[in-house]
């Protein structure tokens, strides 16, 4: 008999866009069982004070790596000098993290006065900035494993160890109080850094190597800034629209724009999943450009769409999970957003080939274009409700996704340009 399934097991696009979408989804979901265990253990205000220190540390992690991630991905050094790369780029990740974690915790007394305990315990501070560190570290050899293209192992660390590892803390560290369980979330940092260490000595033969070489990661500083700031413009509408609700709409209605965005978060992953797969694949065979942005273009409408449908008719047993108050005041702004991850995979895509092809003033000017419009009609419209700030995301995204695809038909001045930005001239000549 036929196999009919071999074809699309030995596709590496789809295959990596198979694991990498696989990491997501079990990460969020195992996340979404931590949060309710978190629920019914600690009191409220212990899950505030909490998810505010959580949520630094990822903002802290992200801002530590200044588009180092991708330069791994796009420029991976050659094999002789490829562990040198690495530990350069875990080693700067580790010290910006504590800088920018101590920075943090030294300006609380200004932004955040409620979370002084942490900052007056001298161990609850050095662990603090130890699980940001974590964090950075965790998302750098999440790229060293999809730009080897074994993403599987994103799975298994992400998905699995580091997913697991948070749902047993919560009972042993609830002695420990709102900390408690900022240590539940940093041990699973902790357990994803040494598996993902683990994987890469064992399946890479990754070592440390403090020589100091010359690699990709010190050459292409343009790209990993250009990298890092579009990462930054991205973050901020993520970052404003809730403090914009909670201003003109209330606590309440903050809650009910998290919940909504964070289930809709999951199919905008969906896209950048795809898209952190092309990126890797291009970066081994650039020639081969054009046909995996069409590609990558198909796995996304053919997977997103039936998914956004299936979201939408279940959008409110959804938040009913989470009380009648939540499928009655979100439910719209659900689906809302769920069209509005739609425009995000555009939004995605056109943001990977740009990097692809180092159009990087164009990537610039899509995120600010993402980051201003998102923000401005939030801030015009939010006092009108919910919805309306659900429509904002979606014309946010819609007008950085436009600006991105005209800007892949237009000539980029590059520094030594690729095979695969010739060849992207070359269709710009046919055009």
């Amino acid at each position: 008999m036929v196999d009919t399934w071999r074809p699309w097991r030995q596709d590496q696009l789809i295959r990596n866009s198979f694991f990498l979408i696989a990491s997501s989804t079990i990460t969020s979901l195992l996340g979404f069982v931590f949060w309710i265990a978190v629920a019914r253990l600690y009191t409220p205000t212990q899950v505030g004070v909490a998810t505010t220190l959580i949520s630094a540390s990822s903002l802290i992690a992200y801002f530590s790596l200044f588009g180092l991630n991708s330069t791994l991905i796009r420029f991976p050094a050659p094999k002789r000098s490829r562990n040198a790369q690495v530990t350069q780029a875990i080693a700067l990740g580790a010290v910006a993290s504590c800088l920018i974690a101590s920075a943090y915790l030294f300006g609380l007394p200004w932004y955040g006065p409620k979370l002084l305990f942490v900052r007056s315990n001298l161990l609850l501070s050095v662990v603090f900035v130890a699980f940001c560190v974590f964090a950075a570290v965790n998302l750098l050899t999440d790229a060293v494993f999809i730009g080897e293209r074994v993403p599987k192992y994103n799975m298994v660390v992400d998905g699995g160890i580091q997913g697991l590892t948070k749902l047993v803390l919560p009972l042993a560290l609830l002695g420990l109080g709102s900390f408690g369980i900022v240590g539940a979330s940093g041990g699973g940092y902790l357990a994803a850094v040494l598996a993902s260490l683990f994987f890469m000595r064992r399946r890479l033969g990754f070592r440390f190597d403090v020589r100091l070489v010359r690699t990709p990661l010190v050459e292409q500083v343009r790209f990993s800034a250009a990298s890092y700031i579009s990462m930054a413009l991205a973050l901020m509408p993520i970052t404003v629209i809730p403090l914009i609700t909670l201003q003109q709409l209330g606590a309440a209605a903050a809650g009910y724009y998290y919940v909504a965005f964070q289930i809709a978060s999951l199919l905008n992953s969906l896209s950048h999943q795809v898209g952190e797969a092309v990126f890797a694949e291009v970066s081994h065979e650039e020639s081969r450009f054009a046909e995996l942005l069409r590609r990558s273009a198909i796995i996304v409408a053919a997977i997103q769409l039936p998914a956004s449908v299936a979201v939408i008719a279940a959008s409110g047993f959804l938040l009913q999970i989470f009380g009648d108050s939540y499928a009655t005041h979100a439910r719209t702004l659900l689906i809302v957003l769920v069209l509005g991850a739609l425009t995000s995979a555009l939004n995605s895509l056109a943001s990977f080939a740009l990097k692809v092809v180092r159009c990087l003033t164009h990537l610039v000017l899509s995120h600010i274009i993402l980051a201003t419009v998102t923000i401005g009609l939030t801030a015009v419209w939010a006092s009108r409700g919910l919805v309306w700030i659900g429509w904002a995301w979606c014309i946010g995204n819609l007008a950085a996704g436009i600006y991105g695809i005209a800007a892949l038909t237009r000539p980029c001045s590059h520094p030594a340009p690729t095979p695969a930005e010739s060849l992207v001239s070359d269709q710009e000549g046919h055009h």
